[in-house]
C-alpha cells in the first residue's frame, strides 16, 4: 500500500513538472511574440494585448485544450458576426482566424508549430479587444484614437480588463457585450440589425443600412451610461426625457445650418424662470444694431438695455446712438424678462464651451413647422414649463412645482437647483428605429457624407 502511495506521489510530481514545463514553454512563445516589433505592428492594440497576457500569466487563452471551449467559440463567433453590431468583419483578423484552425490548435495539441498557435491566440485576443473598443467608443471617435485607448483608461473603461473579467463570468458573451452603449436608440439599432441579419431576408435596404451604421457609430461617441438622461436629436427636431423605460417627447427648434447647434454632453444642474437674455455679440452686431439705428423706439419696444464695456447702462439718445454705430464692439445688450423675452419663461442651464442652452420661446408658432432649423444655435423647447415640472419630479422635489408655476405666471426670477443633475446629450442622428422600422431624417448640416465615406473605405 505504501509503495502505491509513493508511486502516486512520484507520478503526480512528474506530471506537475511536465505541466509546469509546458506552461513555461507556452509563456515563452507568447512572450517572444509580444516582444517582436514586427509582429506587434500587426496588432491594433499591442499594449492592451500585452497587459491581458500579463494578467493571465502569459498562457494560451483560447487555443489551450484545458481552457473553456465555449468561450473560445463564442469569442470567434462574435467577431464573425460583427456586422450584427454595425461593425466591419474586416477589422478583426478574420483572414487569419477560423473555427477550423481553432479546433486544430485546441483539440490536437502538438509541440509543432507553437509559433503559429501563439499567433492565432494573440490575434484572437487583439480581435476581441478591438471589437470591444469599437463597441464602446466607435471606430472613428473624434476624441480618442486607438493609441490613446491602448494607453489609457477612458471614463473607467479598459477593454483588456473587461475581457479578463469576462473570462471569469458564466455569461461570457453578455459580459463582452456590456461594452455597448446603454442608450435606447443604440439598443434599437442593434436589435434591428440582429433581426435583419439573422432572418437573412434583405429587409434592410442598403441606403438604410448605411444610415444605421453611421448613427450607431455616433451613439458610441457618447459617454453617458445612465438610464436617466435628456437627449436632443438635431435632425428629428426632438427632445426625449428618458427615465428608465419611460420616455417623454418634446418638439424643439435647433440651429440653422449657418449657426449650427453643437453636438455635446453635459449635465443640467439648474433651470431659471423669467431669465434675462444676454444677447450674443454676433446677434447684436448683425441683427439688433441695424434695428436700433433705424428705429428709435426699438430698444424700448423689445425691453433691451445697452451697456458699455465697463458694464454701465447707457442711455440711448442721438449722441450715444452715433457712438454705438461708430464703435459697436464696445457695447453689449441685454433683454429683460417678460412676455417678449427671447428665452421665454424658463431656461435650462448646463456647462459647455459653446455657450448654448435649452430654453422656452415666445415664438410658439415655430413648433408647428415640419422643418425647425431656425435658431442661432440654442435649443428652443415646446412646453418648457412641463419639462421643468418633470425635472422637479425626477429630482424628488414635486413640492416645488407650485412655486415654479407661480414664478412663470408672475415673471419672477427664480433658480431651481437639482440635487440630482440630469445628463444632457445633444446628438446628430439622421436615422432612428420607430415602430420597429428605420425612419430617416434630413441631413440638415450635411454631416453624413464624410462619415459614410470613411465606412465605405473599410468595406
Amino acid at each position: 500500500m505504501r509503495a502505491v502511495k509513493y508511486f502516486v506521489v512520484i507520478l503526480f510530481s512528474i506530471l506537475s513538472a511536465a505541466i509546469c514545463a509546458q506552461d513555461i514553454k507556452i509563456g515563452a512563445e507568447i512572450s517572444t511574440a509580444l516582444k517582436d516589433n514586427i509582429y506587434l505592428s500587426k496588432l491594433n492594440y499591442p499594449k492592451s494585448v500585452a497587459r491581458f497576457y500579463t494578467d493571465n500569466y502569459s498562457g494560451y487563452s483560447w487555443t489551450d485544450s484545458l481552457q473553456r471551449q465555449d468561450q473560445s467559440e463564442i469569442a470567434l463567433a462574435l467577431l464573425t458576426r460583427a456586422d450584427h453590431y454595425g461593425l466591419s468583419r474586416a477589422d478583426y483578423h478574420l483572414e487569419s482566424l477560423s473555427f477550423e484552425k481553432l479546433k486544430q490548435w485546441r483539440d490536437f495539441p502538438s509541440e509543432k508549430n507553437q509559433k503559429e498557435k501563439a499567433s492565432f491566440d494573440i490575434l484572437l485576443t487583439d480581435g476581441l479587444i478591438t471589437f470591444m473598443n469599437h463597441l464602446h467608443f466607435g471606430k472613428y471617435n473624434p476624441l480618442y484614437d486607438s493609441s490613446t485607448l491602448d494607453s489609457s483608461r477612458i471614463n473607467g473603461f479598459c477593454a483588456d480588463e473587461l475581457l479578463s473579467t469576462a473570462r471569469m463570468q458564466a455569461d461570457f458573451q453578455g459580459a463582452i457585450l456590456k461594452a455597448q452603449p446603454k442608450i435606447k436608440a443604440y439598443s434599437d439599432f442593434q436589435a434591428y440589425l440582429d433581426r435583419s441579419y439573422t432572418a437573412n431576408n434583405g429587409m434592410t435596404a442598403q441606403a438604410e443600412l448605411g444610415k444605421i451604421i453611421i448613427n450607431m457609430e455616433r451613439l458610441r461617441w457618447i459617454s453617458t451610461q445612465s438610464d436617466n438622461y435628456i437627449m436632443v436629436n438635431i435632425p428629428s427636431y426632438t427632445l426625449e426625457f428618458h427615465q428608465g423605460d419611460e420616455i417623454s417627447d418634446f418638439k424643439v427648434v435647433v440651429g440653422k445650418p449657418a449657426t449650427k447647434t453643437p453636438v455635446l454632453e453635459s449635465e443640467i444642474n439648474y433651470f431659471s424662470t423669467a431669465p434675462d437674455w444676454r444677447v450674443p455679440q454676433s446677434i447684436f452686431l448683425n441683427e439688433i444694431l441695424p434695428e436700433i439705428l433705424e428705429d428709435r423706439s426699438y430698444l424700448a419696444d423689445h425691453n433691451y438695455t445697452v451697456y458699455d464695456a465697463s458694464g454701465n447702462e447707457v442711455v440711448v439718445n442721438a449722441s450715444t446712438r452715433r457712438q454705438i454705430a461708430k464703435n459697436p464692439y464696445s457695447y453689449s445688450i441685454r433683454q429683460s424678462s417678460g412676455q417678449d423675452n427671447a428665452l421665454g419663461a424658463v431656461v435650462f442651464r448646463f456647462q459647455n464651451p459653446h455657450a448654448v442652452y435649452i430654453h422656452d420661446t415666445p415664438q410658439k408658432q415655430f413648433f408647428g413647422r415640419g422643418k425647425r432649423a431656425l435658431s442661432h444655435g440654442c435649443v428652443r423647447v415646446e412646453n418648457a414649463d412641463r419639462l421643468a415640472a418633470m425635472l422637479l419630479s425626477y429630482d424628488g422635489s414635486e413640492y416645488k412645482i407650485s412655486a415654479l408655476e407661480n414664478a412663470i405666471l408672475s415673471y419672477e426670477k427664480k433658480d431651481f437647483v437639482l440635487s440630482k443633475p440630469i445628463p444632457i446629450i445633444i446628438t446628430y442622428l439622421t436615422c432612428l428605429i420607430k415602430n420597429g422600422k428605420p425612419t430617416l431624417y434630413t441631413d440638415i448640416y450635411q454631416f453624413d457624407k464624410p462619415l459614410e465615406a470613411r465606412f465605405d473605405q473599410n468595406k
